[in-house]
């Protein structure tokens, strides 16, 4: 094979990989600048094991989770620290998802019928005059 069209094929596929990867974070919500934070998350996480000997899932819930707002109460000094994690930025975009269900209850009470209707379409039989000359039937069997 040329090499030329290998380097093309194998250019295509790691772009075309690349902007796959691209959009699954984007979305999950995540971007470069995310991605560009994620030493600032280790050094944080780093400096709680340390300080507070929180483990992983200590150090996400105090950030990210059910524990942030008592963490942030308590730890003001680190404020500075906090706005460098990553996923601290809101969305522009929100999403909402409504489900509205039918809240009126009705009972069958009668089964309606569909009336009967003719339809506007019928059969009509080639009238082209190939037809009429058996150019366009067929083959027979000799």
């Amino acid at each position: 094979m040329n090499p030329q069209i290998t380097t093309f094929i194998l250019v295509s596929r790691l772009v075309s990989i690349s902007l796959s990867f691209v959009i699954l974070l984007q979305s999950f919500g995540i971007s470069l600048y995310d991605i560009s934070q994620i030493d600032e998350f280790i050094e944080h996480a780093q400096f709680h094991s340390e300080q507070y000997e929180d483990n992983v899932f200590v150090f996400i819930s105090k950030h990210y989770g059910e524990l942030k707002a008592i963490h942030n109460k308590e730890h003001q000094e680190e404020k500075e620290d906090h706005e460098q994690l990553p996923f601290q930025q809101q969305s522009h975009f929100s999403s909402l998802t409504a489900l509205v269900l039918n809240s009126q209850k009705e009972d069958f009470k009668s089964v309606e019928i569909p009336e009967y209707k003719s339809h506007n379409f019928f059969y009509q039989a080639p009238s082209s005059s190939l037809h009429s000359r058996g150019i366009l039937q067929p083959p027979r069997h000799s």
